[in-house]
């Protein structure tokens, strides 16, 4: 077949003009240098191909131009190619640099510290959290090891054990105590990761760091508050039980053993024991105990008793406060023998009401921080709870019992106003007596060869006693009321458990005497009172029946439907003539005497008398 001269040339020239135009194309798209010159190349050949086809060159000779334009344009098409393949792989580089480049800065910023190592274990990086974590900078870190900040907190195996870890490849992940720069130990939770390559060679180690510290301590309060919470719980528990065991027992010494007992079958003490002390010699007296055998009472109670007073239960009972002890400390002499026992604390809570002290409860414990979480205003409060329990049952047996021991002593202590009044002659005796206004005591007295002039003189010149009102007088003998701003003995009495009977004195000498429960410690109330009147000696003891209790029914029934002040009114009424005929004194005269208006005075009367008589008059015996 003969191809045509012009075909030659024209095809030639025809595939220079495409390759022309695709290089112009992609020149104008992707704006690569290398187009540009492949433009101007085709260009040129092109050029010179339409010249040669105008100046009637034979095809035939253009053929290796033929075949040069088909090696254009594939190079224009290859070229292309190339350049799609390159813009692709620079999109990919750059968008990998951006990801790296965000990695870096979350890396950077991080609230953890990131740190990497190489396999010897020398930090080739660490990120701005090293600071806050370790208290050292960036530049102090870079080329050292993580020793830097170990603490001596956990042990060289702790150590060991995370290398071996790591070393085979392994993640070690857990919490370790390190040091900041300053000192001051952090707990961190950490993980170290290995990096390795193809061959499973370890080539660095990642690190990761979060300072636990707050989140550890708020852990720590959390379980704390629980902890106390549930002792709070259980001492509350033992306080309800001693309460309830407070109100039914019908005796001190039933009401001393449940409290012992109670505090002993709590989990949370070992043994409680109540004592006392004789007054003056100070020597601790056990009067109940649970929780310990006999051997280990007398070793323990011996121990403290051979010391000179510095220890918890004499502290407590002299300072009349609670102290909480521990049987660790090292200056305390009386430890050793707690310790021996594996006992860790203790508590002695004074029993007090009022000035009265009823002795020392201690409670033992094996948990060193047993009492850590209770106030001690609670066991204050208990420890008064139980004296006036202790008071009031005391008090009840006195009042209702039957049998009572009834002990006569005799005062020469002139600070008691019987003794300095009858000093220089003449006598008193109690007939009449109640609780006045406020904390003041009503005294009624029959007082013979003294005048009330003296009497009131006596008074003005002792602001301490209050008022006098003398409401009956003759010649030698007169009825006086005395508004006692201090108690005078009485008070005491009551509050050891005693019912003052009577009082007489004359020739600056008196004469009390006193009923008290047959289970009283007669021996312990007159040592108490003797802290205030040295003076007062015992005279007389014995066991006695009260007396015929029909008697003793009703005017204790009338007693109990009384107000003191209804009380008091009628009482001074009689005395004072107001029922005789004619009345030695009116009712506006009685009223002026006890500072009250006669309308009160004449209504307390009324509501006094319709009781009495409702006593006495209506059915049944009285209660």
């Amino acid at each position: 077949m003969i191809i045509p001269d012009g075909l030659i040339i024209l095809t030639s020239i025809g595939l220079r003009l495409v390759g022309l135009g695709y290089s112009i194309y992609l020149l104008y798209r992707v704006k690569d240098a290398r187009f540009g010159f492949l433009t101007l190349m085709l260009g040129l050949m092109a050029t010179r191909q339409i010249l040669s086809y105008q100046a009637g060159t034979p095809g035939i000779d253009e053929l290796p131009g033929l075949l040069v334009s088909v090696l254009a344009v594939l190079t224009v098409y290859y070229l292309s190619e190339y350049v799609e393949q390159e813009t692709k792989i620079k999109n990919t580089i750059r968008s990998t640099n951006e990801r790296l480049g965000t990695f870096e800065k979350a890396i950077e910023h991080a609230g953890h510290m990131i740190f990497i190592t190489d396999p010897d274990g020398t930090i080739t990086y660490a990120n701005r959290a090293v600071e806050s974590v370790t208290g050292y900078s960036r530049g102090e870190v870079m080329g050292r090891d993580p020793s830097l900040w170990k603490s001596n907190y956990h042990e060289e195996s702790f150590y060991a054990a995370m290398w071996d870890t790591i070393k085979d490849g392994s993640i070690w992940e857990g919490q370790i105590v390190n040091e900041r720069k300053s000192g001051e130990q952090v707990w961190v939770d950490m993980t170290i990761a290995p990096i390795v390559n193809e061959d499973g060679t370890v080539e660095k180690y990642v690190a990761v760091d979060t300072d636990v510290t707050d989140r550890l301590e708020r852990k720590e309060q959390i379980t704390q508050q629980k902890n106390r919470l549930q002792t709070l719980n259980r001492t509350n528990e033992v306080l309800r039980d001693i309460n309830r065991e407070l109100v039914e027992a019908d005796s001190r010494d039933a009401m001393e053993a449940a409290i012992v007992e109670q505090f002993a079958d709590s989990p949370q003490y070992a043994f409680a024991c109540l004592s006392d002390q004789a007054v003056g010699t100070e020597v601790i007296r056990p009067r109940a105990t649970a929780g310990l055998d006999e051997n280990d009472l007398d070793e323990l109670i011996g121990a403290i008793n051979e010391l000179e007073g510095k220890d918890p239960l004499r502290t407590a009972a002299r300072t009349g406060t609670v102290h909480i002890s521990s049987c660790e400390d090292p200056e305390a002499d009386w430890c050793k023998p707690w310790l021996e026992r594996g006992y860790k604390a203790t508590a002695a809570i004074p029993l007090t009401y009022g000035d009265r002290q009823y002795g020392v409860l201690c409670i033992g414990t094996d948990k060193i921080g047993a009492f850590k979480d209770i106030e001690t205003a609670v066991f204050a409060e208990l420890g008064e709870t139980i004296g006036y329990a202790i008071n009031a049952v005391e008090s009840k047996e006195a009042l209702l019992t039957d049998s009572v021991t009834e002990i006569e002593f005799e005062v020469t202590e002139s600070d008691y106003f019987p003794v300095e009044l009858t000093a220089d002659g003449g006598s008193m005796e109690l007939t009449w007596m109640t609780p006045g206004p406020g904390e003041t005591l009503v005294q009624h007295f029959t007082i013979r060869d003294i005048d009330s002039a003296r009497i009131e003189d006596f008074v003005d010149e002792r602001p301490e006693l209050g008022t006098v009102n003398i409401i009956t007088t003759d010649k030698r003998e007169l009825h006086a009321r005395f508004e006692l701003q201090k108690s005078s003995l009485a008070r005491p009495i009551g509050e050891y458990g005693g019912d003052l009977r009577h009082i007489e004195a004359s020739d600056g000498r008196a004469r009390l005497t006193v009923h008290l429960s047959p289970n009283a410690n007669v021996r312990t109330v007159v040592e108490g009172l003797q802290t205030d009147y040295p003076s007062i000696e015992l005279r007389a003891r014995r066991e006695t029946e009260r007396p015929a209790p029909t008697t003793e029914e009703i005017r204790t029934a009338i007693q109990e439907s009384l107000t003191d002040r209804q009380q008091e009114v009628l009482h001074t009424a009689y005395i004072a003539g107001f029922f005789d005929w004619p009345r030695e004194n009116s009712g506006e005269e009685i009223a002026e005497t006890m500072a009250i208006s006669q309308s009160t005075f004449l209504q307390h009367l009324r509501t006094a008398q319709k009781k009495v008589f409702s006593v006495l008059l209506d059915d049944g015996s009285p209660s």
